[in-house]
C-alpha cells in the first residue's frame, strides 16, 4: 500500500518512518524549499522554530515519560536528538540545524520513502496523513476548511538568540538550577533595582503589529514575555526569571531575578534567552534586552518573532487514533490537531502512522493514550494541550510525595504500553 504523508515536520517524518519500517511505500510531500511559511527559514525537515529544547528527560516528568513511550516505537526524532544534543542540564536540547539536516538525510535515504518537494493544495481522497502543522499554507488550509469546517487559532512566539562572544561573562555565570547535572546554562543575575528598571522597560516597550490583535489568544506554555509581565510586577520573576535554585558561586548570593541562556548549537557559539518568547519590535528587543546585566553589548543573530497558529476542532473531527471520522483512512497529526509541543507533535505522527499498520487502543495510563483521548473527547472549550501528568488517571493507592507518585505513574504507563507494543 502507498500512503501519502503531507508535511515533513516532526509529525510527518515520524509517520513516514514508522510506515516505512512496516513495509509501506510513502509519498512524503514537503513544500520547502520552494515555499516557506512565515516562521520557517531552514530547508531541512523537522525544523524547530520556537526553541531548541525538547524538555525534560526525567521519567518522573510528563515530557520524560512521553519520550520513553516514544522510544518503545523506535522514534526517529529521539534517535537523532540523542546524536545532535547540546548540554542543557536535565533537559534534552539539540543543535537545531544539525538535527534537521540529519533527519532530512535519513528520510531522503530511505528506499521506502519518496520525497516530493511540492505544495499540496487539494484535500486527499484516501490513505493519507495530513501533518502540515499550524502554519499550513493558505491554499491547502482552505481545502481543509471546506472539508472539515472552521479552524481554531492562537498566537505562538519564539525567543531571540545572541552570540556567546557578545555576552559579558564578568557579569554572568554558568550554573544549572539546584546544581543538577553540568553547569550548562549562562545566568544573568539582577538586583531588585536592576529588575525594576528592566520590568518597566519591558511592559512599556512597543510590540509589532498583528492582525486581529484585539482578539489575541496566546498559548500559556509559549506566552510572550511582555504579555506575562503585564500580569504583575512579580509575574516574570516567578516565571522565566525565577532565581530559585541558583546561587552565584562568585559571591554566594542568590539573585533577586535571573535570565537564563541555553546553548543554541553544539559549538556553544550561540545562546537563546530561555522563556523570552516575544512580539516586541526588533529595535525594542535590542533596547530592552540589553538592559539585562551581561547582555549590554549582546549581538542578536535572531530576534524573537510571533506568528498565528491554527488547529482543527479535533474533538468533533477525529477519533482517538487521529483518523478523520467517516473518511477512507485520512489521518491528521501534529500541532494542527491541537497537541502542543515538539515531542507531542512527533508522538501524534507515531500514533497516526502506527494506525495504518494496526489500529491499537493506547492505554489511558500513558501520555500517548491520554493525548489521543484529549484530542478526540467532546470539548466545547478545546485548546492546545501538551504532555502533563494531570491527563493521567490517579493511582489506586495514594502517594503524597509528588515525585514518587509521578515515578509510580510512569512505571505503570510503561508496563501497560509494553503489553501492546
Amino acid at each position: 500500500m502507498t500512503v501519502t504523508v503531507i508535511g515533513a515536520g516532526l509529525a510527518g517524518v515520524e509517520a513516514a518512518h514508522i510506515l516505512s519500517r512496516n513495509g509501506f511505500h510513502v509519498k512524503l510531500y514537503e513544500m520547502k524549499p520552494k515555499k516557506y511559511s512565515t516562521a520557517h527559514n531552514h530547508a531541512g525537515f523537522a525544523e524547530l522554530v520556537c526553541s531548541n529544547s525538547l524538555k525534560a528527560n526525567r521519567l518522573s516528568t510528563a515530557s520524560g515519560l512521553l519520550k520513553m513511550e516514544m522510544r518503545l516505537f523506535n522514534s526517529l526524532t529521539l534517535q537523532v536528538a540523542e546524536l545532535t544534543k547540546v548540554p542543557a542540564g536535565g533537559a534534552l536540547a539539540v543543535d537545531r540545524t544539525v538535527f534537521s539536516d540529519e533527519i532530512t538525510r535519513r528520510i531522503s535515504a530511505d528506499p521506502n520513502i519518496e520525497v516530493i518537494c511540492e505544495e499540496i493544495t487539494e484535500f486527499p481522497k484516501s490513505n493519507a496523513i495530513i501533518a502540515t502543522g499550524p502554519l499550513t499554507s493558505d491554499d491547502f488550509a482552505m481545502s481543509i476548511k471546506q472539508k472539515c469546517g472552521g479552524f481554531l487559532s492562537f498566537y505562538d512566539a519564539a525567543a531571540p538568540v545572541v552570540t556567546y562572544e557578545s555576552i559579558d561573562m564578568d557579569k554572568a555565570f554558568f550554573a544549572s538550577r539546584y546544581n543538577k547535572g553540568d553547569p550548562d546554562y549562562i545566568n544573568c543575575p539582577m538586583t531588585r533595582e536592576e529588575y525594576q528598571v528592566f520590568y518597566n522597560a519591558l511592559v512599556t516597550a512597543e510590540t509589532a503589529d498583528l492582525h486581529e490583535i484585539d482578539k489575541l489568544t496566546v498559548y500559556e506554555g509559549c506566552m510572550p514575555v511582555e504579555v506575562l509581565a503585564k500580569r504583575g510586577i512579580d509575574s516574570v520573576r516567578y516565571g522565566c526569571m525565577k532565581p530559585v535554585g541558583l546561587v552565584d558561586s562568585r559571591n554566594g548570593i542568590r539573585p533577586y531575578a535571573v535570565v537564563q541562556l541555553r546553548k543554541e548549537n553544539a559549538q556553544g557559539s550561540m545562546y537563546n534567552l530561555v522563556g523570552f518568547q516575544t512580539n516586541l519590535k526588533f529595535g525594542e528587543q535590542q533596547r530592552v534586552f540589553q538592559l539585562i546585566p551581561g547582555l549590554e553589548k549582546a549581538e542578536f543573530v535572531r530576534y524573537g518573532v510571533m506568528h498565528r497558529n491554527t488547529f482543527i476542532n479535533s474533538p468533533r473531527l477525529l477519533d482517538n487514533n487521529f483518523m478523520l471520522k467517516g473518511s477512507d483512512n485520512i489521518y491528521f497529526a501534529g500541532q494542527i490537531t491541537g497537541v502542543e509541543g515538539y515531542m507531542e507533535s512527533a508522538a501524534s505522527g507515531i500514533v497516526a502512522g502506527m494506525s495504518f499498520v494496526k489500529r491499537i487502543k493506547l492505554p489511558p495510563t500513558t501520555i500517548l493514550g491520554a493525548l489521543s483521548n484529549y484530542i478526540s473527547t467532546p470539548n466545547d472549550n478545546f485548546q492546545p494541550m501538551g504532555a502533563n501528568m494531570g491527563l493521567l488517571p490517579p493511582l489506586e493507592t495514594t502517594i503524597k510525595n509528588k515525585q514518587e507518585r509521578y515515578e509510580k505513574m510512569a512505571h505503570r504507563a510503561l508496563e501497560d504500553l509494553r503489553r501492546i507494543v
